[in-house]
C-alpha cells in the first residue's frame, strides 16, 4: 500500500543518518476504502493525490512553531504491508505498525524555499484554521497553494545538503 507520512526536514536528516525513521504516532494517510467512499468520483491518482495533501496538511503541525524547523511541508511516500486504516480517525489516516526503512521510501514531496513564509504562518495557525477561523483558514490556503516539488529517494542527500 503507498502511504503519505507527515514529516519534517528534520525527520528527512533522520532518515537518511539512520536508514529508518518511526513515523510520529505511527500516522500516515492513504488510498483507503474510506477515503474512496468519501469521494463521489475520481481515479485512483486523484483519491491518491487527496491523500497526499492530507499528509501535508499534518506536517504544519510537525512544524508548529518551532524557529529552528526549516518551515517547508514534507510529505514521504512509502510502500508498506503493515498500514491499518483508521476511518474512526479520518477517510485517509492508517496506522503503521514499525519504522519505516530508507528502501520503503518511493519518493518524498517537499515544499520549495518560495513557500516558506507561507508555510511558517500556516505552521502557527493551523488548529484555528480546524476551529473554522477565517483569517487562518485564509493563511492555511496561502501554503497549499504551493505545489510540493518531487524528490526521488536517492536525490535526498543532496536536497539536504542545500537547506
Amino acid at each position: 500500500m503507498r502511504v503519505y507520512l507527515p514529516g519534517t526536514i528534520g525527520m528527512l536528516r533522520r532518515l537518511v543518518a539512520e536508514g529508518k525513521l518511526q513515523p510520529l504516532g505511527g500516522t500516515g494517510f492513504a488510498l483507503t476504502p474510506a477515503l474512496r467512499e468519501s469521494y463521489v468520483s475520481g481515479d485512483t491518482e486523484e483519491l491518491e493525490y487527496a491523500a497526499l495533501l492530507d499528509a501535508a496538511r499534518a506536517s504544519l503541525r510537525l512544524i508548529g512553531d518551532d524557529e529552528k524547523e526549516v518551515a517547508r511541508r514534507v510529505v514521504i511516500s512509502v510502500d508498506v504491508d503493515n498500514a491499518t486504516p483508521r476511518p474512526d480517525l479520518d477517510a485517509a489516516v492508517v496506522k503503521l505498525s514499525g519504522p519505516i526503512v530508507l528502501d520503503d521510501v518511493a519518493a518524498v514531496h517537499v515544499d520549495t524555499e518560495e513557500a516558506e513564509d507561507a508555510v511558517r504562518a500556516a505552521a502557527a495557525v493551523i488548529d484555528a484554521a480546524d476551529l473554522g477561523d477565517l483569517d487562518a483558514e485564509f493563511a492555511l490556503g496561502e501554503a497549499e497553494d504551493h505545489e510540493l516539488a518531487w524528490y526521488a529517494p536517492q536525490e535526498l542527500p543532496f536536497l539536504l545538503d542545500l537547506l
